[in-house]
């Protein structure tokens, strides 16, 4: 006969191994990313973008290098999420300034980007969430804002 002590310790075991089983895990998106513009949807401007995302990524932190061409003038940026939620202040594609905050939902990278809105006073929010095929050569990043209809990048490892 086990004690009650060995039981409850098998117990805590069973429960924490439960727990770790159904954590939520975020797939490693680490890699070189080139957008795929024909694969897109609502890119407006953007579909005349070449753009490639060097993404380096740990166990709190995904940073992503951009180096884009629009135009004929070339751009490079760096985002950097913390992945345990602390906020984080980025440069979006057009130079403004944002807080984001990261979180994991089941396998995909939702980011919230809240910054100054077009009109003194308000705020603009934006969410971005990030995902790969079950293959891990295509990353999808679906950006929008309430009540407009989402932009859908779609970029393919290199």
């Amino acid at each position: 006969m086990k004690s009650p002590l060995s039981r409850l310790a098998a117990t805590v075991l069973l429960c924490a191994a439960a727990l770790a089983a159904t954590a939520q895990s975020l797939p490693d998106f680490s890699g070189t990313w080139v957008l795929d513009t024909s694969k897109g949807r609502n890119l407006g401007m953007v579909a005349a973008i070449q753009e490639t995302v060097v993404i380096s990524q740990s166990a709190d932190q995904l940073v992503a290098s951009h180096t884009t061409t629009f135009m004929g003038d070339t751009s490079e940026r760096t985002v950097t999420y913390d992945l345990a939620g602390k906020p984080v202040t980025n440069e979006g594609a057009m130079g403004d300034k944002a807080e984001t905050v990261a979180r994991i939902e089941g396998s995909k990278l939702v980011v919230t980007w809240t910054g100054e809105g077009a009109v003194a006073g308000t705020k603009s929010v934006k969410t971005e969430t990030r995902s790969l095929s079950a293959d891990g050569r295509t990353m999808t990043v679906v950006s929008g804002r309430p009540n407009r209809d989402p932009m859908e990048l779609v970029y393919e490892r290199k």
